[in-house]
Order: C-alpha cells, then sequence, then structure tokens
C-alpha cells in the first residue's frame, strides 16, 4: 500500500474571513488588517464563494487616486479602472474565484496557486460552499512534521510493504526530514521504487539510499 497523501483538509485554516458582495472598501480594509489576511473570499447565501478581494484588488484605488490615464491605457486597463472607481465587494472581487477542493492534493493546491499567481485558495466543497482557506504557508506544515513520525511512516508504509521478507534488514534514519534507506534486501528491482515512496511521503525534503542487494549498492532515483 503506497503512503497516503495529505489533501488540503488536513492543512487548511478552517476558520474562515468572509465578506458579502455589498461590505464597503473600509470594511474590507478593516477585516484584514484585524485578521492579518492579504485576500478575503466574497460569499452569497450560505456561504457560497463568488469571489476573491485581494490587497492587488484593493490597492488599484491608491495606484489611480492622483493619475489620470489616456484613452488608450484606459482601454488597456478596463477592468482595472473599474474597479479603482469601486467601492463595494461584489464590483472589487475577482470572479470567478480560483477554489480547490478538501480532498485535492498538497501538489495539486500549489499548482493552482502558482499558475493563477495567488497566495491563498478558497476550499469549496461540491456546492461550492467555503470549508476553509488554505495558503502558502499552509502547504509547507508538512514539512514540520517531527522526523520520528516520517521514519516510522516511510518503513511501515514502504519497507515492510515492499520488503515482507528482508524488512527487519532494512534501517530507516530520517534527519531534518531526509531519509536515508540502509541495509540488504533480496530483489535489487525494487530499490528505486522504494526510493520513489519513501520520497513521496508528505514531508521528506529528499531521500538517500545505502540498500545493497547481492552485495552490491543500489542507486535511488533522483
Amino acid at each position: 500500500m503506497a503512503p497516503q497523501p495529505f489533501t488540503v483538509a488536513d492543512v487548511m485554516t478552517k476558520k474562515v474571513v468572509a465578506v458579502r458582495p455589498g461590505a464597503e472598501f473600509k470594511e474590507i480594509v478593516a477585516a484584514m488588517e484585524r485578521w492579518k489576511v492579504t485576500a478575503v473570499p466574497v460569499v452569497e447565501g450560505e456561504g457560497r464563494v463568488v469571489g476573491v478581494v485581494s490587497e492587488a484588488d484593493l490597492l488599484l484605488k491608491e495606484e489611480f487616486h492622483d493619475h489620470r490615464l489616456g484613452l488608450v491605457e484606459q482601454m488597456r486597463r478596463l477592468d482595472a479602472t473599474a474597479k479603482a472607481g469601486s467601492r463595494r465587494a461584489g464590483d472589487l472581487m475577482t470572479s470567478p474565484a480560483v477554489t480547490v477542493a478538501p480532498g485535492a492534493s498538497l501538489p495539486r493546491a500549489a499548482r493552482l496557486m502558482a499558475a493563477h499567481r495567488v497566495k491563498r485558495l478558497p476550499v469549496v466543497d461540491a456546492s461550492g460552499v467555503v470549508q476553509g482557506i488554505v495558503s502558502r504557508s499552509d502547504l509547507l506544515k508538512v514539512f514540520l512534521r517531527p522526523d520520528e513520525e516520517l521514519a516510522a511512516e516511510v518503513r511501515r508504509d514502504v519497507v515492510e510493504h515492499l520488503f515482507p521478507l528482508s524488512h527487519r534488514r532494512v534501517e530507516v534514519r530520517v534527519d531534518a526530514g531526509v531519509v536515508t534507506l540502509s541495509g540488504e534486501v533480496r530483489d535489487s528491482a525494487l530499490v528505486p521504487l522504494a526510493a520513489r515512496l519513501a520520497r513521496a511521503v508528505e514531508g521528506v525534503v529528499d531521500v538517500r539510499c545505502e540498500l545493497t542487494a547481492e552485495g552490491r549498492t543500489q542507486p535511488c532515483p533522483g
């Protein structure tokens, strides 16, 4: 059995600071300052996410505060200039919101953030109702797992599973998230797979192979 990956639900912040579409500009700024967040989801009804207001959306008002645009630049930046003249969340928000499901993997959440250049994602259920917020810092929480916990998971889910006859001859050491596999195994063909599965354990930084089979050290895949 392969290691069970962490999901967004495992690391997300469940307490969500959100605003309604009718929230005023200063109300949004005050909420961000009070809760120390850089963006807030905009919700309707029972919590369905319809957009997100970020600091970048709000700063457009400051950017255009004393700057008159020429006609060409106005046409090129219609959305930005419209937001600069707005004062309610429904007009300021970026919509549709980029969201992620609670069961999504951490790599998927990271790819979404990178692709859309955002720092946090609303976590929504199948109906679009907000369940939490996941940020870049949340995705890094897995790297705070204790070395002892990582070693136990690698031994249980990787070593004992792949090497049922020789697992007692395999040592698993973890130092600052770096896993070292050493000892002797019977099947050299399984060594690269062991390295890949160990590397897939959430919180593992890297894997070093010192496993031997038939008297020869088996290299780990990169």
